[in-house]
């Protein structure tokens, strides 16, 4: 078989230079003195997150997401928790029959602890809970960090559609994904899509969530055309893929409790 030598350049070879045979690996990252966890993220805020992934059983997903709507805003108001509820949808595409919830504590694990000692003596909480199991398949959670370079997700008006894009990372990756990043985050705020990113602490490691907003699936498939058109988008997502060992995406729908609408 012969091949053109100009066919070859053009299709083979990417316009970064060497990069074509480094892409093959993944490349190695200096030793660090210090925890990603405290490289990546906003020491001085220390917020914690907590995703939660509900699997509710077909027929109950309308009622489960009435209960939640009656008990989750008034943690969420109440000053007595330290927390907030960052977001809740349920997935639209992806897994189906699905609620994902995104919490955050101001202060770290002190404020984790303290929530969940204060909602074990209430009743309230505990009965929801007690009927909340009763209509779910399965369910799981992470701890979460922010990364510094990403705002903070705060209440946006809708209506939107989110989505919720996981990563996971090669083990020993986290620092270079994080570099990357830092620098691409611009090209994806022209349209205020960048809502939050973060990086797991417990639970699946090496796992991080890109969360963005979108009014609806058109505009995200315009807005996600559009930056391959800004300079150097190219080169970042080139330099990425070779740190990812899977990847999934969720579009999601904001419930009536959610504060990102």
């Amino acid at each position: 078989i012969h091949l053109s030598p100009h066919k070859y350049n053009l299709y083979i070879f990417p316009k970064y230079p060497d990069s074509w045979f480094k892409s093959l690996f993944v490349r190695k990252v200096d030793p660090r003195k210090d925890a990603h966890s405290n490289l990546l993220t906003k020491n001085e805020e220390s917020n914690l997150y907590k995703i939660q992934f509900h699997n509710v059983k077909p027929d109950c997903l309308d009622s489960y997401n009435k209960l939640c709507e009656e008990v989750l805003p008034i943690i969420h108001a109440d000053k007595y928790y330290p927390c907030e509820l960052v977001g809740t949808w349920n997935t639209w595409y992806g897994e189906q029959d699905q609620a994902v919830h995104l919490w955050r504590y101001r202060g770290g694990y002190p404020a984790l602890t303290e929530v969940m000692n204060k909602l074990k003596q209430n009743q309230e909480f505990s009965a929801y809970r007690k009927e909340r199991g009763k209509m779910l398949l399965s369910r799981r959670n992470q701890l979460l960090l922010e990364f510094s370079f990403w705002n903070e997700p705060v209440p946006r008006e809708g209506p939107n559609i989110y989505e919720l894009r996981s990563y996971q990372l090669r083990p020993g990756t986290m620092i270079e994904w994080g570099n990357y990043w830092a620098r691409a985050i611009r090209y994806r705020q022209h349209n205020s899509e960048a809502v939050g990113g973060f990086f797991s602490q417990i639970g699946n490691l090496y796992m991080v969530h890109h969360l963005w907003a979108y009014k609806d699936l058109q505009s995200r498939e315009d807005t996600r055309n559009a930056v391959w058109h800004e300079d150097g988008w190219e080169e970042v997502v080139y330099y990425t893929v070779p740190l990812i060992q899977h990847m999934d995406s969720r579009i999601m729908i904001p419930t009536k409790a959610s504060p990102l609408q």
